[in-house]
């Protein structure tokens, strides 16, 4: 492994200019917008009436071709991608940038509650949410700005670990109910509706290694946070079962196309990105895999309904 430096003052302002820009993202003001198909059938069979509900890695930040700039929504965002292949009778996606569970009722700036979309006739609902409701991009910030103290060690996973108990487990275990919540609340808009859960891709390497300066985190603190990663989609999965829901696995993947790979390799974009995405966050090629692994769950026989 090769020595790690002290971060310069350029490298310190980049990673400023880039933690900025996370935060940015998730803290998107939404306005709903939809996209609609034609009616009929497909092959003989019925299309569905589709309805995305999510936070920004479904809504697709920065990815051409932006439809929706407040809610940061691209119409090439994996619910599109996959309306598009699957021909749906209509389309409703309303997944926004910043989203928690709580804007599942409440209003993200102009943009009304997103289970507002889900009406009684829906047959199809994807569901990605949970990143924000845990902290993503305080902890990203957080974490970065530890690196600089201890480039070799653990210092993100010292701070979070402080109280004795892991503070982003817990985090994750005060979101499972949250995401119950809010698949109980869709099973009774849409009774008949087949419900999907989708979990977040890999977004550093699965094998734990580091890439400091690329992205800004202490050595051993990849591991940890990958970890956390995998735990969150365990969570998620869960929560599917428990609730009459599938559950996509992007996580699986998407291992191999994370952050620290090489820009023509990556389908995650790192603090400092080199594709139209967000920071931290799926760039087209992610979301194109995300939709093929949707996808792919669809034409499993709905374990849940």
């Amino acid at each position: 492994m090769m020595r790690q430096t002290r971060p310069g003052k350029a490298t310190r302002r980049r990673t400023a200019v880039a933690l900025a820009a996370v935060g940015g993202c998730v803290l998107t003001v939404a306005v709903a917008g939809t996209a609609t198909a034609t009616t009929g059938e497909r092959h003989g069979k019925p299309r569905p009436d589709y309805v995305a509900l999510g936070d920004s890695y479904t809504s697709g930040p920065l990815i051409p071709v932006q439809v929706d700039a407040n809610c940061a929504r691209s119409d090439h965002n994996y619910p599109s991608i996959t309306a598009r292949e699957r021909q749906v009778a209509s389309f409703t996606d309303v997944s926004c940038g910043g989203a928690t569970t709580a804007e599942m009722w409440r209003s993200q700036g102009t943009n009304g509650p997103q289970l507002d979309a889900v009406r009684r006739d829906t047959d199809l609902v994807t569901l990605q949410i949970g990143g924000n409701d845990m902290g993503f991009g305080s902890i990203i910030a957080t974490c970065a700005a530890l690196s600089s103290k201890d480039l070799t060690g653990n210092p993100c996973q010292q701070y979070y670990g402080a109280s004795g108990h892991d503070q982003l487990t817990l985090n994750i275990l005060r979101t499972a109910p949250k995401v119950a919540r809010v698949l109980r609340a869709v099973h009774a808009k849409a009774p008949h509706a087949r419900v999907v859960v989708v979990g977040y891709p890999d977004l550093l390497p699965d094998d734990g290694t580091g890439c400091y300066p690329t992205v800004p985190f202490a050595a051993k603190d990849f591991p940890y946070l990958r970890d956390t990663g995998k735990r969150l989609n365990a969570m998620l999965r869960a929560v599917a079962l428990l609730n009459r829901a599938d559950y996509v696995d992007t996580y699986g993947p998407t291992v191999g196309h994370d952050m620290c790979k090489a820009p023509a390799d990556r389908w995650i974009e790192p603090l400092s990105p080199t594709s139209p995405a967000a920071p931290a966050h799926p760039n087209a090629k992610g979301q194109e895999a995300m939709a093929k692994a949707l996808m792919k769950t669809l034409d499993k026989d709905a374990g849940h309904r």
